[in-house]
């Protein structure tokens, strides 16, 4: 029998899944992911859940199978993230490595520099950066993975290159993060 169809309204049957899945969800999340990010994880779910929730399935079994899949994909999408950025990371020290500079200290202050100002840039600006760049996408194919329109993702691009720029060109040392700046005192 249909629970979900049975309920009053939309806030009553939501509610009823809420509480029949949120523990087993909890559980699932937990085995899956950072215990300490696990109610993050479940709030962001229910959250998607509610917003799509015409298209849940009426019979209670195809509704927590649901949305048991719309978690695994939040988390898979949040894990695909944390790997690009960690690729990116990867990608920049590859690139400070073909540097044309003339000497080892010349180069490892290149390196400082460019980390220490890709560092600075939003997340906005450095995924902008990483799209074009790293991952060698066209404006129409980056504009597509980040949802906007192709003229809105080059406005975008041309913002995040005039902020690295500066950034490159005048970061004063004290505004140097901690980590980077320990790399550059180490020879």
């Amino acid at each position: 029998m249909s629970y979900l169809s049975r309920a009053p309204d939309r806030e009553e049957a939501f509610r009823s899944l809420y509480q029949s899945a949120y523990p087993d969800l909890l559980g699932f999340v937990q085995r899956r992911t950072d215990a300490a990010n696990a109610e993050d994880v479940v709030a962001e779910a229910f959250l998607t859940v509610w917003r799509r929730f015409p298209e849940a399935p009426k019979h209670q079994d195809d509704a927590r199978a649901w949305l048991f899949g719309i978690t695994r994909n939040l988390m898979l999408n949040s894990r695909r993230g944390e790997q690009r950025r960690q690729a990116l990371g990867v990608r920049l020290a590859e690139a400070t490595d073909i540097s044309h500079a003339d000497s080892h200290a010349d180069l490892v202050s290149s390196r400082v520099d460019l980390g220490r100002a890709w560092a600075l840039l939003s997340e906005v600006h450095q995924e902008t950066l990483g799209l074009a760049v790293f991952e060698n996408l066209s404006a129409p194919q980056a504009a597509q993975v980040v949802g906007i329109s192709p003229v809105a993702f080059r406005l975008r691009l041309t913002r995040a290159r005039r902020a690295l720029r500066l950034l490159l060109d005048h970061v004063p040392q004290d505004e140097l993060p901690a980590t980077l700046s320990e790399e550059a005192r180490t020879p």
